[in-house]
């Protein structure tokens, strides 16, 4: 059994021991949700499953176009909500100046500086994201973002309990190792499909499923701060993360590897530990993720 068809039993098997109906699905115009997806029509089929596309404010420009592009090539029943009415309302956009009709390159140029400039004392904005700060400016930024992923899985929650259906999470393994999704946001569903592949190891399968090339080969991004990317917050890119990762869990010689890459690595790791010490998910195989 290939992984393909293991990961597709495996979603049967989880939606049929757990009495659902059905699936639901945010779609992001990622490859995470797009591979999720794939695998879904296949243990499923298109009938009993139901995709979201839950953009906001800040949401790149081609994301919905992305995401409808997903759920069109699967066929699959899509609706589209706008979550932007919802954050207002929480008051999260006063946070920082208004940017309802200011165009995207100026916000993405913001957004980048804002992030960057946070980083000190030998700690990037990412370890202060997870290590926590004091800064009053920075917590803002962390509420900021981390609102919108929570949003989106309590809407996502509201629609698969309408139809009895699961909520399918799109955490793979090298987001789970270093610690890259929000706590009980995107962390949180029923059944957690790809938690065991690497980052490098979704793109592979996207390409047996057949996932469209756009999909593919667009950066990878958590949809939360306007033009970041994921190898940009976690400082190297996914092929380096993965490399160097898997080296360091088999215990691995690294001695052929950049001694500062591998230093970037082990602090990811170490505050994937920490954020994850919180956490207990559904996993297709919880051993391969300790």
């Amino acid at each position: 059994m290939n992984k393909i068809e293991k990961i597709v039993e495996f979603l049967r098997e989880k939606i049929k021991e757990n009495n659902f109906s059905g699936a639901v699905l945010g779609v992001s115009g990622g490859i995470d949700s797009a591979v999720v997806l794939g695998l879904l029509v296949k243990a499923i089929g298109k009938d009993k499953i139901m995709c979201f596309i839950l953009p906001e404010r800040d949401s790149p420009p081609d994301s919905v176009k992305d995401a409808k592009l997903v759920c069109e090539h699967y066929n699959v029943n899509y609706r589209i909500k706008d979550i932007s009415k919802i954050l207002k309302n929480l008051g999260i956009y006063s946070y920082f100046p208004p940017a309802s009709f200011i165009p995207w390159k100026i916000k993405e140029k913001y957004a980048k500086e804002k992030w960057l400039k946070f980083g000190k004392k030998n700690l990037s904005p990412y370890e202060m994201d997870v290590l926590g700060t004091n800064d009053s400016e920075f917590l803002k930024g962390i509420s900021y973002y981390r609102a919108k992923h929570r949003i989106r899985m309590v809407y996502l929650y509201k629609e698969a309990e309408l139809r009895n259906f699961a909520v399918i999470g799109t955490t793979n393994r090298t987001e789970f190792l270093t610690g890259l999704y929000v706590k009980w946001g995107d962390d949180s569903a029923d059944i957690e499909p790809i938690l065991h592949l690497f980052k490098t190891e979704v793109f592979e399968i996207a390409k047996e499923l057949g996932v469209p090339e756009r999909i593919i080969s667009k950066p990878a991004s958590p949809d939360l701060i306007p033009g970041l990317t994921d190898e940009e917050a976690l400082g190297l890119s996914y092929s380096e993360i993965d490399r160097i990762l898997k080296k360091i869990i088999n215990g691995s010689n690294l001695d052929d590897e950049e001694p500062q890459k591998v230093k970037i690595v082990k602090k990811l790791y170490e505050l994937g530990r920490k954020r994850n010490s919180v956490r207990n998910l559904n996993l297709l195989d919880d051993k391969e993720v300790k």
